[in-house]
Parts: structure tokens; sequence; C-alpha cells
């Protein structure tokens, strides 16, 4: 709502982090949260890896997590990483050769977990090479492979196993003083995941990965990672965010960006504000928001649009949006330009209009930033 002031009812402070980057995106400190997905290509696929991580990143993904289980994959990622228009998070377990070929390979950042990379010195390694590469380096510790002495410590996976692996592997890093990390505490169950969280915020100053890891399928994961992760962004915790879902990675994107944009905290193409629908709709308010979600795609400027069926809140939630139809009778509706009535659009023309009046908008509003930007 570009037009709208901001309320301080609607602010969320968040919590202060040190700032370190992947690749040249900033992560922590004053910087925007980032949204990441993950490729399910296979790596070795290096046309249909690198066509998934661009179709990710035309949806607005910032970073992009690519698997490197074996040799084959480490090489593949040089390939990758230099079609890539974001960058590229190598994601490692178990093999330390593979993180130290991933970093050569151009990874912007290595997933790891500093405890099952092996001994000390095979650590070392990886780290110098993170350092030697310009990588930085994310902690991921997750619910479902605690190290089995935190296991025997405390009888099952909980908050508090989990915080203390996560503290245990920043203090391998910075015991050989590597500080270009972030760390992410991931579980499945959404109680277990937001008390981790909480307690490692106060426990660290790194930037924080949020996750529910193996959240589900496209509905209920969405769900799930929703309640999640929107508790936390709107307790101020959280500096990048993954939404896991058994879906398209692109879908983890979208997902991701509607977490934020309900939040305040990112602001990405058209918000559209649309009723359920009821025995009151001058026109079909489902297939019309169904249109025009694909049709407006393609628009990344900040802007909202309001699609509502009858005048009993139509009006209402116009005036607070950047454009806005309100059905009406006889066939026709009611277009709204900055929150006022401009002039009326007969039904089956409207989504056609709208189109227009939003690319429109989006035009001026990217006009007037240019502008800003250059005084």
């Amino acid at each position: 709502m570009s037009h709208n002031p901001v309320r301080p009812w609607r602010n969320i402070d968040r919590r202060k982090s040190r700032m370190i980057h992947v690749g040249n995106v900033p992560v922590g400190g004053d910087a925007p949260i980032s949204v990441q997905t993950m490729t399910n290509t296979v790596t070795t696929d290096i046309a249909a890896t690198i066509a998934q991580v661009q179709a990710c990143a035309e949806a607005g993904a910032d970073i992009v997590r690519v698997s490197v289980p074996d040799e084959a994959s480490a090489k593949a990622l040089k390939e990758i990483v230099a079609e890539s228009p974001v960058p590229i998070v190598a994601d490692i377990h178990f093999h330390y050769r593979r993180g130290i070929e991933a970093a050569e390979a151009g990874a912007a950042c290595l997933r790891i977990n500093p405890g099952n990379i092996g001994s000390p010195e095979r650590v070392r390694e990886v780290i110098a090479a993170a350092r030697d590469h310009g990588c930085s380096i994310r902690i991921g510790v997750n619910a479902g492979s605690l190290e089995k002495h935190l296991l025997e410590k405390y009888g099952e996976p909980c908050p508090e196993a989990m915080i203390e692996s996560g503290l245990d592997h920043i203090r391998i890093l910075e015991d050989n003083d590597f500080h270009e990390y972030k760390i992410s505490v991931k579980a499945s169950d959404v109680f277990l995941s937001a008390a981790a969280y909480q307690g490692l915020a106060e426990a660290t100053d790194a930037p924080i990965h949020l996750g529910i890891t193996e959240a589900g399928g496209l509905t209920s994961g969405t769900i799930k990672s929703a309640i999640g992760l929107g508790n936390l962004l709107w307790m101020g915790i959280g500096d990048t965010i993954r939404v896991s879902l058994s879906a398209d990675p692109v879908e983890e994107v979208k997902v991701g960006y509607e977490i934020l944009k309900s939040l305040g905290l990112r602001h990405r193409g058209v918000n559209i504000i649309s009723c359920p629908s009821c025995a009151r709709q001058g026109f079909d308010v489902i297939k019309t928001v169904e249109a025009l979600e694909k049709r407006l795609e393609h628009i990344k400027t900040p802007m909202s649009l309001s699609i509502i069926g009858c005048v009993v809140n139509g009006p209402g939630e116009a005036l607070m949006t950047d454009v806005g139809f309100t059905g009406g009778g006889a066939g026709s509706g009611m277009v709204y330009l900055a929150g006022k009535a401009s002039h009326k659009m007969s039904n089956d023309q409207m989504i056609d209009h709208i189109v227009s009046e939003v690319e429109k908008k989006a035009a001026q509003i990217d006009a007037e930033t240019a502008a800003e930007a250059a005084e």
C-alpha cells in the first residue's frame, strides 16, 4: 500500500544480529530478510539444475541451494555457479572433500554440520577453503540428525539439545577464527523449532536462517511454515528464510514472500486483497483472482490490489490499495485508483482493464523510485 502512511502498531523490532554475506547478498544486520530455496534436480543434470535455479530467481529467490553429494556434483557446480543469477549455497553432508571442492567451484556459502565433517583437521581444511574462496558457512542443525552424545544426554530431540549442538558448532568455527557464518536449528515440529530458535536467538548474535524442515506438501507445508516462521518473524527473529515444501521450489519462493509480505517485512509484486465471495458478489471473484494472479506474475513492483465482490467491504478495502475493483450491479463494477472511486467498468472487460491499470501504476511507482534515487 504505497500511498499509505506507516502505522506504528505494524512495526516489528528485528533482533540485532551481525551481518555476513552470501555472495553479494547481505544476511543479518539491517539487511532485508532474504528468501531461499533449494533445487530438487539431479545436480549432475546441469541444464535442468540451471533452469530450475533461473526459474527460482525469476520468482524472487535471493539465494538458491544445490546438493553436492558426490565428486561429479562438485564438478557440475562450477558450471551451475557460472550460469546462476543468484548466489549458490552448496549443501554438504559428511564428505569434507565435497566442501573443499564446492568452495573451489565458486559456491557462495557451504551448508555444513561441522560435527559430522570428521576430525578437527578436516574441519580446519573446510574452513580454510571457505576462507580462501570467500565462502560463508551455514551451520545446519536438524532435530532428525542430532549428535549421538546429545541424544544420550537429553533422551530425545529437544530445544536444549538443538541449541547446544548449534553452540558447539559455532565454537568449532570461532576456534578457527572464522566468523562469516549463519545458523539454523530446524525441526518438522513447529513447537520444537520455535523454542529452539528462541533460545538460539538469545545465545548468539549470528544471523539466523529460519525454516520448518520437512514441512509437508504445498497446502499443509505452507500452513505449518506460515505458523512457525510467521510467529518467529513477528518476534523479530530471522535474517533469511527457506520454506521447505514437497513441491516445486518456485512455490517455496512464492510462499516465503507471502509470509514476509503479510508481516510487512518484504514487499515484492502485487499483494492481492480479495474476498472469499458469497451470494452478494457482482462477478465471479474466485475465477477473477485466479486469472489476475497469473496475469500479474511479471510485476515485481510492490503494490496492492483489492478485488471485492460487493459494496459491503469493497469501497473500504479500495481506500487502502493502489488499484481496486468492487462489484456492483448490471454487469459492471467500480474501479478505484489510489484509494478513490475513478470509473465504472464492465465485468467482461474488467480483467484486461485491471491488468492495464496495475501495469501503469507499477510503471509510475518505478519512475518515482528511480527519480528519488537519482536525487
